[in-house]
């Protein structure tokens, strides 16, 4: 099987790879490297392709989803109120500045 078919993968981590694809790509990466990120983070989670076969079959461990549910507040939580209103306030305008370009 040549390196990059896809063949080996199930449906569901194709779908996964996808969705994770189009959220690297809303955050500006570029579409090969978005594509190339997003199967290494399937990879990762599932030990790769997991079509039938033997030794295929792996659990998937999730990590990267859960790390990032574990850390997402900490930042924010060692921040005073003045600090997180003025960094709302801050990504607002941006917010506000970028619709107004596109």
């Amino acid at each position: 099987m040549p390196r990059g078919e896809k063949s080996a993968y199930t449906d569901k981590q194709k779908r996964k790879a996808q969705h994770i694809e189009e959220g690297y790509e809303q955050r500006g990466v570029g579409k090969e490297e978005a594509e190339r990120r997003a199967w290494a983070t399937v990879n990762r989670e599932s030990g790769g392709g997991n079509k039938s076969g033997s030794g295929r079959g792996h659990a998937d461990t999730k990590v990267a989803a859960r790390k990032g549910g574990r850390l997402g507040g900490a930042a924010s939580a060692s921040r005073s109120a003045e600090e997180r209103s003025a960094s709302a306030r801050k990504a607002a305008a941006t917010r506000k500045r970028r619709a107004a370009q596109h």
